[in-house]
């Protein structure tokens, strides 16, 4: 079900005045274009105005109108499917209160009038509350709500742009051992499926342990989560971390592993340990990586590819050895391929996390069948396939390039485990793609 837009200009006007050299240009613009829609479907009476590019902080509110004759002793009740703050634009004739606590509202009219119209504002930053229900004297008039379909109108903050290159590169991001089976949610692997993914160990006394995975970027860098290489906040020592390559079996021998040790680990300067701000970090490795067919590296996130993408969505593999149904990890590497969501579909779905941790550096990401990355798999990559071929579905020929980093997600109520339920918090290596560059790029050119 979709519901039909319509754009209206307030104001437009443009003036330009040219001398003989053409120096001289002016112009203005007077507000900006309004979206109109009928929120639910089959009831023309209401209205609803949206006015995108406002600021990140003001672009969840709405303006919504009812062309109805309403008489004295009328009662509206409205609900949304998030909290809300709504405000009449004249109270001359109806005042308004909050119902209880399933984001209802009373509209109730002290003097007969024509219409009314009153704004909607989202309580959490981004999250656009949408109408449930719509009851006037006891009749709904919202059957068939339309939901969600501004979320694609909220931007949030972007305060960097990166310019990119057309060219294909060749040199990362693609396996050198093929396979035809098909990627399925939740399957094992195979030796040479994720040739980038690296396996992240910490000494502890005198036993090696695993705790995250990481993305090799080239022969002497590997990308990771910040919280997977500090305590409390500050970096652990380079020489209590050990990065193999190519490795498929947690536990056992491999094809081609290759073991390095870490001479240097760069922790993002503004990490915060509390909310998983800028979680990311880069580990250098003490000997270059020997590129085979089971260890490459892969490309990093570039904005122009989204053209290239069979559609309009970002589907990534997360692979990783984190803790399967068993609540245990895993003995061979997993894959599962998750969506990017708006962040409003996050929030929606658990406000009290979703709305305090998701920030314009991080993404959320997932899918509602349980398939989930878990304990275990942080620091590992989000990493989608782009084809050389734009908009080609077959996955004959193109790379896989990184976009994001395995962050957090909710914990069960019953253990620190994560609940495969949720959705899954990454680090967005769009917002920190500078950062990377500035360590990595010599490295990049060797290559």
């Amino acid at each position: 079900m979709c519901s039909k837009i319509v754009v209206f200009f307030i104001f437009f006007n443009v003036l330009s005045v040219f001398g003989a050299n053409r120096k001289q240009v002016s112009w203005g613009v007077v507000g900006n274009p309004l979206l109109n829609a009928h929120p639910c479907n089959g009831s023309d009476e209401i209205t609803l105005s949206f006015e995108p590019n406002l600021p990140p902080e003001e672009e969840n509110q709405y303006s919504l109108g009812i062309n109805i004759d309403f008489p004295v002793s009328t009662k509206i009740e409205i609900q949304f499917d998030a909290e809300a703050t709504v405000t009449l634009f004249d109270k001359t004739y109806a005042r308004i209160r909050s119902n209880g606590d399933d984001n209802q509202f009373l509209i109730h009219f002290y003097k007969p009038h024509q219409g009314v119209s009153f704004k909607v504002q989202g309580v959490s930053q981004g999250v656009i509350p949408y109408i449930k229900s719509l009851i006037i004297n006891k009749y709904e008039y919202c059957d068939h709500p339309l939901i969600g379909f501004l979320d694609s109108q909220i931007q949030g903050y972007e305060d960097q742009a990166v310019s990119h290159k057309s060219k294909i590169d060749s040199s990362c991001g693609r396996r050198k051992v093929t396979h035809t089976e098909l990627i399925v949610n939740g399957e094992s692997t195979k030796p040479g499926d994720w040739p980038w993914h690296v396996a992240l160990y910490k000494l502890n006394r005198d036993t090696l342990r695993y705790i995250c995975g990481g993305t090799l970027l080239s022969k002497s860098f590997v990308l990771t989560a910040a919280h997977c290489t500090t305590v409390r906040g500050v970096p652990i020592l380079p020489e209590v971390l050990n990065v193999v390559l190519g490795k498929h079996n947690l536990i056992g021998g491999d094809v081609a592993a290759q073991e390095r040790s870490v001479h240097e680990i760069i922790v993002h300067e503004e990490f915060d340990v509390k909310n998983l701000e800028h979680d990311i970090s880069l580990l250098k490795l003490s000997t270059i990586a020997v590129f085979d067919d089971y260890i490459q590296p892969a490309c990093l996130w570039e904005s122009s590819v989204v053209e290239r993408l069979p559609t309009g969505k970002i589907l990534g593999t997360v692979v990783g050895w984190g803790f399967d149904q068993t609540d245990s990890l895993a003995s061979q590497l997993q894959q599962a391929i998750l969506p990017i969501l708006p962040d409003a579909t996050c929030i929606r779905k658990n406000p009290l996390f979703y709305g305090k941790i998701l920030t314009e550096t991080k993404f959320c990401a997932g899918v509602s069948n349980g398939t989930s990355p878990c304990n275990g798999d942080s620091g590992g990559g989000f990493v989608v396939f782009v084809p050389d071929t734009p908009r080609d579905e077959s996955q004959s020929a193109g790379a896989w390039y990184v976009r994001g980093i395995v962050s957090t997600t909710v914990a069960r109520t019953d253990a620190p485990i994560c609940d495969p339920t949720q959705n899954v918090v990454f680090t967005d290596i769009a917002k920190h793609k500078s950062w990377i560059k500035n360590y990595i790029k010599n490295d990049l050119k060797s290559d």
